[in-house]
């Protein structure tokens, strides 16, 4: 029997809501899946009629051993691929910059160049599948690479369908792989917007991510305000540079967490639609496409615990059961080693596997928002609403995002969120199986996936052969054609897709930007 001498008087989440012993009662909604403000789905019939895509976040060592992965993940029934790129790649360094010593390869895959893409999705059809790229100082340099290539293949860039991260904001408040300035920055974020609106439509433009600010150690209400806030702030820019709300408002995309605790996670989810088709309506959305927050979802690799990996199959079942339960539309369950390492291929299959058995065995795809009307879940949602307008509101009163994040508030709040949760930890007030309790004094020895450290040597040999075999001349009048356009105002997009087809190197490109618009 479970030791329960240890259990608290007063239950919360991890936003600090508190959980009443028993839901006698809830806000009476007459609310339907598909209609405004979308609480219960964006879609009538939901997974009746499509399951959510199914994604694996893979990336690792050079472009050729990740495409055998993106082909292993296909094979066993993976509907769409996420890209991981490593740190030198997210920070605009080619592979023989000394910066990038020790770090290519690691985190995902390196790119140095269009030569890369091509090996990266070798034997890929870009048109019959989707693509999400975890990218967001680059992004513009891997969007014109990817829409380089699909142009090689003969796709049809009207119907490329696929998402970049290209999220800014959180970057400067949570994580940390920002180039430029905040002004610059949105800049290219906005061209983007304007560039694919004709270009690849169906291209999602931007995935405004929680997914890093609850990794950095926020609350699940911190995460939905914060994530939303920054949402504000990119529809405002977007309206400023004169684009139409309705067009490019369905080209956004959102990426969340999904940690542990199930029902505040599916409420989280729930608060989010709600809220957001409120936000876009205040700005003059009036398209219903145009007020619909579409999400993937990712299971918290914060959560996941080097000891007693296996647990971690748990732990991510549950989060992934509270995409599903939130009406995510396309999900990464994370592999039961990460704490270790990239996955092996063993932990990704099993990975896909446990998507697989929600979808076809589970039985909670076959109703639409399964737990609506439940007195705890329509309690909940209402709950974490109202605590995320409130710090949406804080953040409003200091004049938006940009200058919350300029003076700091939002990484204070996280800060402070996780020193929180750590200490609760650490004075067992949190309970972490195999870590605080009930653990193990010896534990079996996965086996972890290793990046070579040599394959820095193998890129920077592509570079320098690259190099030799490209028209120079072409890449320089490129590249000072990007310059020119960066000193300007024209969208910088449609030149770095040139540079890009010419073989210019993504540092090569980065730099440009670098000298005109400064370093953050």
């Amino acid at each position: 029997m479970a030791d329960l001498k240890n259990r608290k008087d007063k239950f919360l989440t991890s936003s600090g809501i508190e959980v009443e012993r028993v839901y006698e009662k809830a806000t009476e909604r007459n609310e339907k899946p598909g209609e405004f403000p979308f609480t219960r789905g964006i879609q009538t019939d939901m997974y009746r009629k499509r399951l959510w895509t199914m994604r694996q976040y893979a990336g690792f060592s050079t472009a050729e051993e990740s495409n055998k992965r993106y082909h292993y993940l296909l094979k066993n029934g993976t509907t769409g691929l996420s890209v991981a790129f490593d740190l030198p790649t997210q920070i605009g360094y080619d592979s023989d910059h000394e910066l990038a010593d020790g770090e290519v390869g690691k985190s995902g895959v390196a790119i140095d160049s269009l030569k890369d893409i091509e090996t990266l999705f070798d034997g890929i059809k870009l048109s019959e599948i989707t693509t999400s790229m975890t990218i967001n100082s680059t992004a513009s340099i891997l969007l014109a690479m990817y829409i380089a290539i699909a142009k090689k293949q003969g796709a049809d860039l009207a119907q490329l369908s696929g998402t970049i991260q290209n999220d800014l904001l959180k970057e400067y408040a949570a994580r940390g792989t920002y180039i430029y300035p905040p002004k610059q920055s949105m800049r290219i974020i906005t061209d983007i917007f304007e560039y694919c609106t004709d270009a690849v439509p169906k291209w999602n433009t931007i995935s405004i991510s929680g997914y890093h600010i609850r990794e950095a150690g926020s609350t699940a209400v911190q995460e939905l305000a914060f994530t939303l806030s920054n949402g504000k702030e990119y529809l405002k820019a977007a309206i400023d540079k004169g684009l139409d709300i309705n067009i490019f408002a369905r080209r956004l995309s959102f990426f969340f967490n999904a940690h542990n605790n199930l029902f505040e996670e599916v409420a989280k989810f729930r608060a989010a639609r709600r809220m957001w088709a409120h936000i876009t309506k205040e700005l003059g959305a009036t398209d219903p496409k145009a007020q619909m927050l579409r999400f993937h979802t990712q299971t918290g690799g914060s959560t996941l615990t080097a000891q007693q990996p296996k647990n971690n199959i748990a732990r991510v079942t549950i989060q992934a059961l509270s995409a599903v339960l939130g009406g995510t539309q396309s999900l990464h369950t994370n592999g039961y080693d990460e704490a270790l390492s990239l996955p092996t291929e063993e932990a990704a299959r099993v990975a896909v596997r446990t998507q697989q058995i929600l979808a076809f065995e589970s039985g909670v795809t076959d109703t639409v928002d399964p737990l609506a009307g439940s007195y705890y879940i329509e309690s909940l949602t209402d709950e974490v609403e109202k605590a995320a307008w409130k710090y949406i509101e804080q953040i409003d009163a200091m004049g938006g995002s940009v200058a919350a994040i300029e003076e700091g508030f939002m990484q204070k709040e996280i800060a402070a969120a996780a020193y929180k949760y750590q200490d609760a930890v650490e004075k067992k007030e949190e309970i972490l199986v195999g870590v605080n309790k009930f653990t193990v004094e010896e534990e079996e020895r996965e086996e972890i996936l290793k990046v070579d450290d040599a394959i820095r040597n193998t890129q920077i040999e592509k570079i320098i052969a690259l190099k030799g075999e490209r028209d120079n001349t072409k890449v320089s009048q490129a590249l000072s054609n990007l310059e020119s356009a960066a000193k300007g105002t024209e969208n910088l997009m449609p030149f770095i897709l040139v540079a890009v087809e010419s073989y210019a190197t993504l540092g090569e490109i980065a730099d440009v930007m670098r000298d005109v618009f400064g370093e953050y």
